[in-house]
């Protein structure tokens, strides 16, 4: 036996190891001088389905890894049930807070993934931690930042845990998207007026919500309530809203915007119509969208509000061409209202616009009275008009004929071009550095060429077309009885249906009136069988003095 193989059987012989060997902590509460203070952070995801992480599972298993290490004491203990993605927590600020304080020397996680599942974050933290002179590790995982190799670990097990993060969250979208695709309610809070039926998960609607539901669309569409004036009303009868609190304008606003209530699931690109019992007709969302849309213009906000000032952004300034607004100002004895140009109500004294203000209560009245006398009186006008419309679209028609017609030349002559280098680059004539490029240069063309040709195709097809028969009387009808004994609201509306604006002029007020012949423009109440898909007609045939001018 030689020197060496005497000395290597001298030394004592180590165990066999069995198994995985338990992460060892670098920290011990000699190296320490003391016991050494340890906090314990816990959280359970917000998806426990994919990561069944209990709480109380998670104390346990780091109680009894804290007790077997020598000198070790539980001096805190943070908990969050929230979302891994954000640092955004409460408990995870208090421990941070904690440590910054000095009031432990060690942060013990479960695994990583219960401290952040974003690299940035993860590193971000770990610097604040350090900063405090505070170790961080994991009961399950190598990881200890009070070594080199503990630190590496750790940003890779901080990847890792991002990565399963990112696919929890594909999986998730991808499962909501086939339900969307079916018909069914994707997932999240169900919208206001409907449940969520458990077998199916079919939007069903409630018999508690969905009259209320029907009612914010009719204040909405029909008596021009705004957003916060419906929120107004529900609050001020004791209603509450799907999660009981109070109604809001921003509430409102996203109930008139979402299609599910005329049966349709809208998810991300998936829109699948009559997948359940709609609540309202396409007409009225339709009609809700119209007025949120003209509503949200700077220049109209207000023009189809609940205010009484019928003609809020109707009326064009002939100076600046901005939309006159509703104001008003305070006398000894009563309140003077007008219409004030948007550039002076605005800027004020600095304001270079010079335009008059106009007395409110006058052209109110005057411009009703106008829209009534041309309603009473109209059915030679409108015959004359409707002819001439006609005759002006006959005679254009012949030009739009004309382009059509160079149109769908042009469009078959790319086609065949296409056709010509995709037969060359088959044939091996043509590479694809030569054909790629005027292949996507042809494509590009033909799309402009023939959204172009279906615009003019739908123009020639739009013939001008009278109302529909009855629709006349029954306007007629209508504004007499709101002159007789019609609310502000019901004048106002009438006013928004049959006005497209008032234009200023040497000569007066002119209003410019508008015919309902489509399903877009129909007068407050008017029966819903009667409109037809057909274009708007407007007028010119009435003008209103100079009354109610600013003298």
């Amino acid at each position: 036996m030689t020197s060496t193989e005497a000395a290597r059987a001298e030394r004592p012989t180590a165990p066999k190891r069995r198994g995985r060997r338990a992460h060892q902590p670098t920290v011990t509460a000699t190296e320490a001088g003391g016991p050494v203070r340890v906090a314990v952070y816990v959280r359970r995801s917000t998806d426990d389905e994919h990561q069944p992480f209990s709480l109380d599972a998670q104390r346990a298993a780091l109680n009894k890894y804290i007790h077997a290490q020598p000198g070790w004491i539980i001096v805190a203990e943070y908990e969050d049930d929230a979302s891994g993605a954000t640092t955004a927590r409460p408990g995870l600020q208090k421990a941070l807070d904690a440590a910054n304080a000095g009031l432990y020397d060690v942060l013990i996680v479960y695994r990583i993934d219960r401290f952040s599942r974003s690299v940035a974050d993860m590193l971000d933290l770990i610097t604040t931690l350090e900063n405090a002179n505070v170790r961080f590790t994991s009961a399950t995982e190598p990881i200890d930042t009070g070594g080199p190799f503990g630190r590496m670990m750790l940003q890779l097990l901080a990847v890792f845990a991002e990565f399963e993060r990112n696919i929890i969250i594909d999986r998730v979208k991808s499962g909501m998207t086939a339900k969307a695709a079916k018909g069914k309610w994707a997932g999240g809070t169900r919208p206001y007026g409907y449940l969520v039926t458990p077998d199916t998960h079919v939007l069903a609607p409630h018999p508690d919500e969905a009259p209320t539901l029907r009612e914010i669309f009719h204040l909405y569409t029909r008596q021009r309530l705004g957003t916060r004036a419906i929120a107004t009303a529900l609050n001020e009868r004791g209603i509450v809203s799907r999660i009981g609190k109070t109604w809001s304008g921003h509430t409102i606003n996203r109930i008139l915007d979402n299609p599910a209530y005329i049966g349709a699931i809208a998810y991300r690109d998936i829109y699948v119509p009559n997948a359940h019992e709609p609540l309202i007709d396409e007409d009225t969302f339709r009609r809700a969208r119209d007025i949120a849309a003209a509503r949200g213009d700077n220049q109209t906000q207000r023009a189809m509000s609940d205010s009484d000032y019928y003609l809020t952004g109707l009326i064009t300034c002939p100076d600046c061409g901005q939309r006159y607004l509703g104001t008003s100002a305070n006398g000894r004895t009563r309140r003077y209202r007008y219409y004030t140009c948007y550039t002076q109500t605005r800027y004020g004294k600095a304001s270079t616009c010079h335009a008059p203000r106009l007395r409110a209560d006058e052209i109110d009245e005057l411009i009703l009275r106008a829209l009534y006398d041309f309603y009473a009186n109209t059915d030679a006008v409108l015959t004359d008009m409707i002819n001439r419309v006609q005759a002006h679209h006959q005679a254009s028609a012949g030009d739009g004929d004309a382009e059509l017609a160079a149109l769908t030349t042009q469009i078959a002559t790319g086609q065949a071009a296409i056709t010509r280098y995709h037969t060359a680059f088959e044939n091996g004539t043509m590479d694809d550095a030569t054909a790629g490029p005027r292949i996507r240069e042809l494509r590009h063309r033909l799309t402009q060429l023939q959204a172009r040709q279906a615009q003019l195709a739908a123009e020639l097809d739009r013939r001008p077309a009278p109302p529909p028969p009855g629709t006349i009387a029954r306007i007629r009808e209508h504004l007499t009885e709101i002159m007789n004994r019609g609310s502000v609201t019901e004048r106002k509306a009438a006013i928004e249906t049959l006005i497209h604006e008032v234009q200023l002029t040497p000569q007066g007020a002119v209003p410019v009136f508008k015919i309902p012949t489509d399903t877009t423009m129909p007068p407050p109440e008017m029966d819903e069988g009667t409109r037809h898909e057909q274009p708007t007609v407007r007028t010119m045939v009435r003008s209103v003095g100079r009354q109610g001018l600013e003298p």
